[in-house]
């Protein structure tokens, strides 16, 4: 087992309780200063550090959008991660619950890369996989 899979093992738990609890403080704790988040294969994410990122989780929270985590699997340096979501905006209504994943990359400074994925298959290909860039 590398560091990167004990590190990732390490902080699933983490993982977890910060996106359920929406604690932007714990967010923050787990992610690298260069942290990126965006679609899959997008070379250019509209968040490239961790202010960025922790300013999306601030507008959405601000916006009424809660995320239950389902599930939290670990693939060497990854963690897949499934969210319930509902009160998204333009949903119909806010009680619409949208199941997200998202596939977490973990380095020596926490998380490093996050990618969205709305297809559960695709983002388990891409958490044993790796990313494509």
């Amino acid at each position: 087992m590398t560091e990167r899979q004990v590190t990732a093992t390490g902080i699933v738990d983490r993982v977890r309780s910060a996106l359920e609890s929406a604690d932007l403080e714990a967010i923050g704790e787990l992610l690298d200063p260069g942290v990126r988040w965006g679609a899959p294969d997008d070379q250019n994410p509209s968040c490239q550090n961790r202010q960025q990122v922790l300013a999306w989780y601030r507008r959405g929270r601000e916006a009424g959008v809660r995320a239950h985590v389902t599930e939290t699997v670990v693939y060497g340096d990854r963690i897949l991660v499934g969210l319930a979501v509902t009160g998204r905006p333009g949903a119909e209504q806010a009680a619409t619950l949208a199941n997200r994943w998202q596939v977490l990359t973990v380095g020596a400074g926490g998380v490093v890369d996050m990618r969205g994925v709305d297809i559960r298959d695709e983002v388990v290909a891409r958490a044993e996989m790796g990313p494509s860039h």
